[in-house]
């Protein structure tokens, strides 16, 4: 009896959660959203000072979340909306929302900022991930110098 209390519950506070990734809608990028952020500088949800985080918002809702640092691991997932709100799905069925905030999207504990193109290693990420498309995970890429690979910032949209 307690669980179906709990169950409705649940149900009627509007919390949704995702069980099957292939069930999650992938909805289509706002411009708002589609393109490469990535962070800049130390931030605490890195492991350290010199990672960085990069996501990959296609216009068809594709993401990739791809982080660096000793080495690359990178989760693909799909954009979909959730409780009004726009949020990544990957597919080891980790929910994270995206927070646009003028220029600055927050998402999973890092602001990121748009940039003209990712990291070789991300890009070589994206290409794994066409490659196997039903990858989880991707951490098979290995590390260029990240001192090299510094992604150059877009100029702000007119």
């Amino acid at each position: 009896m307690k669980k179906w209390i709990v169950a409705g519950a649940v149900l009627l506070s509007g919390c949704t959660q995702i069980t099957n990734y292939n069930m999650a809608v992938k909805t289509p990028a706002p411009d708002s959203l589609q393109g490469i952020w990535q962070t800049s500088g130390p931030q605490s949800g890195l492991i350290s000072e010199k990672a960085t985080g990069t996501l990959i918002i296609t216009h068809e809702g594709d993401t990739l979340d791809c982080r660096q640092w000793q080495r690359v691991i990178a989760k693909p997932g799909k954009l979909t909306v959730l409780d009004g709100d726009y949020v990544n799905i990957n597919r080891q069925l980790r929910v994270m929302p995206l927070e646009l905030d003028g220029e600055t999207l927050n998402y999973d504990k890092l602001e990121l900022h748009r940039v003209a193109r990712p990291t070789v290693e991300c890009q070589k990420a994206l290409e794994a991930v066409k490659a196997q498309p039903n990858a989880r995970v991707i951490q098979d890429i290995q590390i260029d110098s990240l001192s090299e690979n510094a992604a150059t910032v877009a100029a702000p949209k007119a």
